[in-house]
């Protein structure tokens, strides 16, 4: 695929991604911190927040398997989670979390099962969703075209 076409297919999967609710403004801003002195600051941006949502929802998943469910210790990694999704404009995780934290806060164990259920879903759609973006980014580079981000 020519360069032009790589870059228009990225501006129109950039577009889906806000218009269908994945990302918001913050992801934006986390572009413009990008440039040309640190050319793979939002993949690394990314890359940190997938490892950090990945060991979350695994402490998660633990915390709620324990025969004495500890709640603040899980409402404490549901509110981190909440916060590296916000910082990265993953408006469908912050959301999700949202939800979490309340039925946290109601002692709610059958809804805060359903919820990481939710809560891991919308993460695994937004992973899949930046990895293609990116992977978009890296072939318009590799085309010889300047980065979109």
């Amino acid at each position: 695929m020519e360069v032009d076409q790589l870059q228009r297919t990225f501006h129109d999967y950039h577009a889906s991604l806000f218009n269908e609710g994945f990302l918001d403004e913050q992801f934006v801003q986390l572009q413009q911190l990008q440039d040309e002195s640190n050319p793979g600051f939002v993949v690394e941006v990314v890359s940190l927040f997938f490892e950090d949502s990945e060991r979350l929802l695994n402490d998660l998943s633990k915390a709620l398997d324990q025969v004495n469910v500890d709640f603040r210790k899980i409402d404490a990694h549901v509110h981190q989670l909440k916060g590296s999704s916000s910082s990265i404009g993953a408006q469908r995780v912050r959301n999700a979390c949202i939800a979490f934290r309340n039925f946290c806060d109601e002692r709610n164990i059958e809804a805060c099962l359903q919820c990481l259920q939710q809560v891991r879903q919308e993460y695994l759609l937004v992973k899949t969703k930046l990895e293609a973006l990116l992977r978009l980014e890296q072939q318009i580079v590799a085309a010889g075209g300047a980065s979109p981000m």
